[in-house]
């Protein structure tokens, strides 16, 4: 299925207007999160979980 470029042009246009509508918190949200405390334990152990079980779930096929 092909767009015309007058969809082409919206679809652009509605996606800069989306950015520049969200880029002030997006900045003030960078902003934070350089500030705050890492925890990379905290987000390593859930995937190392689902990562071992996925590693179970194919041996057990």
């Amino acid at each position: 299925m092909e767009s015309s470029i007058w969809e082409n042009l919206f679809l652009g246009v509605a996606a800069l207007g989306i950015i520049v509508w969200m880029g002030p918190g997006i900045k003030a949200s960078l902003a934070r999160s350089k500030e705050a405390p890492t925890d990379w334990m905290g987000a390593l152990m859930p995937i190392a979980g689902v990562v071992l079980f996925v590693i179970f779930l194919i041996m057990m096929v």
